[in-house]
Protein backbone atom coordinates (compact mmCIF):
# COMPACT_ATOMS: atom_id res chain seq x y z
CA UNK A 1 0.00 0.00 0.00
CA UNK A 2 1.33 3.89 -0.69
CA UNK A 3 1.98 6.41 1.99
CA UNK A 4 -1.62 7.09 2.02
CA UNK A 5 -2.75 3.86 3.75
CA UNK A 6 -6.10 3.44 2.41
CA UNK A 7 -6.82 0.55 5.47
CA UNK A 8 -5.73 -0.12 9.06
CA UNK A 9 -5.72 -3.37 11.35
CA UNK A 10 -7.40 -3.00 14.41
CA UNK A 11 -7.75 -6.44 15.95
CA UNK A 12 -4.78 -8.58 17.46
CA UNK A 13 -4.47 -12.05 19.31
CA UNK A 14 -6.60 -12.60 21.87
CA UNK A 15 -4.81 -15.72 24.30
CA UNK A 16 -2.67 -18.01 22.92
CA UNK A 17 -3.79 -21.20 20.91
CA UNK A 18 -1.43 -23.36 22.59
CA UNK A 19 -2.85 -22.33 26.01
CA UNK A 20 -6.22 -21.98 25.48
CA UNK A 21 -8.45 -23.90 23.55
CA UNK A 22 -10.87 -21.32 23.26
CA UNK A 23 -8.99 -18.47 22.10
CA UNK A 24 -9.31 -16.56 19.35
CA UNK A 25 -6.99 -17.22 16.26
CA UNK A 26 -5.82 -14.16 13.77
CA UNK A 27 -5.75 -15.49 10.67
CA UNK A 28 -3.15 -14.33 8.34
CA UNK A 29 -4.05 -11.51 6.08
CA UNK A 30 -2.26 -10.41 2.73
CA UNK A 31 -3.62 -6.85 0.90
CA UNK A 32 -2.57 -5.64 -2.41
CA UNK A 33 -3.74 -2.12 -3.81
CA UNK A 34 -4.42 -0.89 -6.92
CA UNK A 35 -5.96 1.90 -9.00
CA UNK A 36 -9.04 -0.38 -8.54
CA UNK A 37 -9.72 -0.34 -4.69
CA UNK A 38 -7.71 -2.97 -2.37
CA UNK A 39 -8.22 -6.56 -2.17
CA UNK A 40 -7.92 -9.05 0.90
CA UNK A 41 -6.54 -12.42 0.90
CA UNK A 42 -7.27 -14.12 4.49
CA UNK A 43 -6.25 -17.89 5.25
CA UNK A 44 -9.01 -19.81 6.48
CA UNK A 45 -8.26 -23.55 6.10
CA UNK A 46 -10.92 -25.62 7.88
CA UNK A 47 -13.41 -22.94 7.21
CA UNK A 48 -17.02 -23.71 5.84
CA UNK A 49 -19.32 -20.64 3.68
CA UNK A 50 -21.18 -21.40 6.99
CA UNK A 51 -18.92 -21.25 9.85
CA UNK A 52 -17.65 -17.33 8.02
CA UNK A 53 -18.95 -14.20 8.52
CA UNK A 54 -18.10 -11.17 6.58
CA UNK A 55 -19.58 -7.59 7.50
CA UNK A 56 -18.84 -4.18 6.80
CA UNK A 57 -20.07 -1.64 9.90
CA UNK A 58 -19.44 1.79 11.27
CA UNK A 59 -16.22 2.11 8.61
CA UNK A 60 -15.17 -0.99 9.42
CA UNK A 61 -14.53 -4.55 8.11
CA UNK A 62 -15.19 -7.49 9.67
CA UNK A 63 -14.00 -11.02 9.34
CA UNK A 64 -14.53 -14.27 11.54
CA UNK A 65 -16.35 -17.42 12.45
CA UNK A 66 -15.23 -20.93 13.01
CA UNK A 67 -13.18 -23.34 12.26
CA UNK A 68 -14.23 -27.08 11.75
CA UNK A 69 -11.28 -29.51 11.84
CA UNK A 70 -12.60 -33.04 11.80
CA UNK A 71 -11.11 -35.78 13.54
CA UNK A 72 -12.12 -39.26 13.13
CA UNK A 73 -13.35 -40.84 16.34
CA UNK A 74 -10.91 -43.72 16.11
CA UNK A 75 -7.92 -41.12 16.64
CA UNK A 76 -6.70 -39.43 19.29
CA UNK A 77 -4.94 -35.84 18.73
CA UNK A 78 -1.31 -35.96 20.16
CA UNK A 79 -0.42 -32.79 19.63
CA UNK A 80 -1.79 -29.51 17.90
CA UNK A 81 -0.24 -26.39 17.08
CA UNK A 82 -3.75 -24.67 16.47
CA UNK A 83 -6.07 -25.80 18.93
CA UNK A 84 -8.69 -22.62 18.99
CA UNK A 85 -11.89 -22.94 17.12
CA UNK A 86 -12.35 -18.91 16.75
CA UNK A 87 -10.91 -16.07 14.32
CA UNK A 88 -11.22 -12.97 13.81
CA UNK A 89 -9.76 -9.77 11.76
CA UNK A 90 -11.64 -6.47 11.83
CA UNK A 91 -9.69 -3.17 9.68
CA UNK A 92 -10.64 0.15 9.60
CA UNK A 93 -11.48 1.40 6.00
CA UNK A 94 -11.03 4.75 4.43
CA UNK A 95 -13.55 6.82 3.71
CA UNK A 96 -11.91 6.95 0.03
CA UNK A 97 -13.10 3.07 -0.41
CA UNK A 98 -17.19 1.82 -1.57
CA UNK A 99 -18.14 -0.57 1.33
CA UNK A 100 -21.65 -1.01 -0.66
CA UNK A 101 -19.93 -2.50 -3.54
CA UNK A 102 -17.62 -5.62 -1.21
CA UNK A 103 -17.25 -8.90 -3.22
CA UNK A 104 -16.71 -11.85 -1.27
CA UNK A 105 -15.93 -15.95 -2.43
CA UNK A 106 -13.71 -18.15 -0.77
CA UNK A 107 -11.45 -20.87 -2.08
CA UNK A 108 -9.37 -23.84 -1.49
CA UNK A 109 -9.31 -22.10 2.20
CA UNK A 110 -8.52 -18.68 0.89
CA UNK A 111 -11.27 -15.47 1.37
CA UNK A 112 -10.50 -13.06 -0.97
CA UNK A 113 -12.62 -9.53 -0.79
CA UNK A 114 -12.48 -6.68 -3.20
CA UNK A 115 -13.24 -3.31 -1.93
CA UNK A 116 -13.61 -0.86 -4.56
CA UNK A 117 -12.48 3.01 -4.15
CA UNK A 118 -15.54 5.24 -4.55
CA UNK A 119 -15.72 6.74 -8.41
CA UNK A 120 -14.53 9.78 -6.78
CA UNK A 121 -10.99 8.51 -5.43
CA UNK A 122 -10.01 6.67 -8.65
CA UNK A 123 -7.47 7.82 -10.73
CA UNK A 124 -8.65 10.05 -13.96
CA UNK A 125 -7.11 11.44 -16.53
CA UNK A 126 -8.31 14.78 -17.44
CA UNK A 127 -7.75 15.89 -20.89
CA UNK A 128 -5.92 19.31 -21.92
CA UNK A 129 -7.69 21.15 -24.65
CA UNK A 130 -5.41 23.62 -26.78
CA UNK A 131 -6.42 26.91 -26.84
Amino acid sequence: MNNTSQLQTTTGRSGSARNDAESTLLPPVDIVEDAGGITLYADLPGVTRDGLEVRVESGHLFIQGTISVSVPEDLKVLYAEVRGSKFQRSFALSSELDTSHVEANLKDGVLTLKVPRTEAAKPRRIEVKVA
